[in-house]
């Protein structure tokens, strides 16, 4: 799998991921949703969002925190006809998500089950980029980070949205990136 590939890096095309989970195990629990937004040179360029049936109990708190319900999933398809499209969309591309391992963690564990290989695209974890940008912030967490930077965080906890906070979160973090090094630049007398 891919844990090891975390790159700290601020790349202009990639894939932001998200997926919406029966509960915290990949080897216990299913997922009930997997989304994706294709971006290139900063642009979001395709989506991909699709209710997955998980064929077992969808407890209230997750229906709760997600706003989905077992009907919205009852004719759902099941995880490897999804999975297969979500892997088809992704192909070799950059993944980037906030706290991304549990994300990645659950889909290389169903693409292990269901097709014997894994997820092994490089990623960047957005929540490591918000703990070295924002060391004062008190929550790392996704919403806290979208509310810091006043942007609208209805629908969250819902993959397409968590995706488009995601990105929005990742071109600020970009945006103060290349603000930082100006002023190193500036600094230091050099021309860009």
């Amino acid at each position: 799998m891919g844990r090891d590939k975390s790159l700290i890096k601020y790349p202009e095309s990639y894939v932001v991921l998200d997926i919406e989970t029966t509960g915290f195990s990949a080897d216990n629990d299913e997922i009930i949703e997997l989304s994706a937004l294709r971006v290139v040179d900063n642009k979001v360029v395709d989506e991909f969002s699709e209710l997955v049936n998980p064929m077992r109990y969808v407890s209230p708190y997750i229906t709760n925190l997600t706003g989905i319900t077992p009907q919205m999933l009852q004719n759902a398809e099941k995880i490897p006809d999804v999975l297969k499209r979500f892997v088809e969309f992704v192909s070799d591309s950059m993944i980037m998500g906030h706290n991304v391992n549990f994300d990645i963690g659950f889909i290389d564990t169903k693409l292990q089950k269901y097709f014997n290989f894994g997820f092994n695209n490089d990623y960047i974890d957005t929540l490591k980029i918000a703990r070295k940008m924002l060391p004062n912030l008190k929550s790392k967490k996704l919403g806290m980070i979208a509310q810091h930077f006043n942007f609208n965080t209805d629908g969250m906890h819902r993959g397409l949205k968590d995706c488009i906070v995601t990105n929005m979160c990742y071109q600020k973090f970009l945006q103060m990136h290349r603000e930082e090094q100006l002023k190193q630049t500036n600094a230091l007398g050099l021309k860009l």
